[in-house]
């Protein structure tokens, strides 16, 4: 019964604006993987115990959706007809573990230029590189960083093999986080690119072994009310937009959160409509989590999507190929 009622209130979460049962929908695989359990061990018993747990995961399917996917490779598109782009928190080049003379960097140049996306929104991207010969081959980008004294923030960029006809920053209240977007004009379309980097739960294993867990859930609820915040923010700018939109960014939350759903809205993931396994963008504590996105306006089709494991960064890169409509 407790697993079941924790697996409905992750249900319900994304619904609500509560920071403070917002860590649930964390553990929603873990849930949805021992509430199996349990309807088995009850099928064997024939008892009618398994009904709780059926019937909870049931409703979860229908309002969360699944967390793995059981997509096949397409490779009948043609890449003159699509369009590519990659979403990619480097950690500012820096290599997984922070080392300043690790050559993490110049890796994550050379998969860059190997993969070769149409378009690539970096978060923590490294403001070094903004003056260096590096990625020649996007000769349009809007990184948000000025030379001059530090202000804090993380730097996002986005570095484009089309046009950039405009860009614009959305400013997050009391954060060091952002969102940036351009406008790209794509043969006869002009198309919105948002890359998003939303408020990070600032939590590490080693913390939590020596942190007061109320403190420790203070700080999380916190992140997460931060979270709701600037997810409205870029919906409300999504609504404005003239044009399609497409997100990228790192979400620092799973799809079962409400910062995800506000950001989604209809739009289309690339991983639930073209993935296959269960999408790992990053480990914590050795549990795989999935917390970037690329979502694509309900128009566009979905071609392909692609989860890297090249480990230089903290996360994983990934990449959808998408058709935009002649019309």
């Amino acid at each position: 019964m407790i697993f079941s009622f924790s697996l409905l209130v992750a249900c319900i979460i994304p619904y609500t604006s509560s920071a403070s049962l917002a860590f649930v929908s964390l553990a929603v695989p873990l849930l949805v993987i021992l509430n199996i359990l349990f309807f088995l061990y009850w099928l064997v018993r024939k008892k009618y115990y398994l009904l709780l747990s059926l019937s909870i995961l049931i409703y979860g399917y229908f309002s969360l959706g699944t967390f793995f996917g059981f997509n096949s490779v397409n490779k009948s598109y043609s890449n003159k007809n699509s369009l590519s782009i990659m979403s990619f928190n480097s950690l500012g080049f820096q290599g997984k573990k922070h080392e300043w003379e690790s050559t993490a960097g110049d890796t994550i140049v050379k998969f860059i230029q190997e993969e070769s996306p149409d378009i690539v929104c970096f978060q923590e991207f490294d403001n070094k590189k903004i003056r260096s010969k590096y990625f020649e081959e996007y000769p349009f980008k809007y990184v948000d960083f000025e030379f001059g004294p530090y202000n804090g923030r993380v730097i996002q960029a986005i570095y484009s093999k089309y046009k950039i006809l405009d860009n614009g920053i959305l400013e997050f209240p009391e954060s060091s986080n952002s969102a940036i977007f351009v406008d790209v004009k794509y043969e006869t379309d002009i198309l919105r690119i948002y890359n998003l980097h939303l408020e990070s739960l600032n939590i590490r294993p080693s913390s939590i072994k020596k942190e007061r867990s109320d403190k420790l859930f203070g700080r999380l609820r916190n992140s997460f009310a931060k979270q709701q915040e600037q997810s409205t923010i870029v919906r409300e700018h999504m609504n404005n937009s003239p044009y399609r939109n497409i997100v990228c960014g790192d979400f620092n939350n799973t799809q079962f959160s409400n910062s995800y759903f506000t950001v989604r809205g209809d739009l289309k993931d690339s991983f639930l409509e073209r993935g296959k396994g269960y999408g790992k963008t990053i480990n914590f504590w050795k549990f795989p989590f999935r917390i970037d996105f690329i979502l694509v306006d309900p128009v566009f089709e979905i071609l392909s999507h692609k989860n890297y494991d090249i480990n230089l960064s903290d996360h994983e890169p990934i990449m959808a190929t998408i058709k935009i409509p002649s019309e």
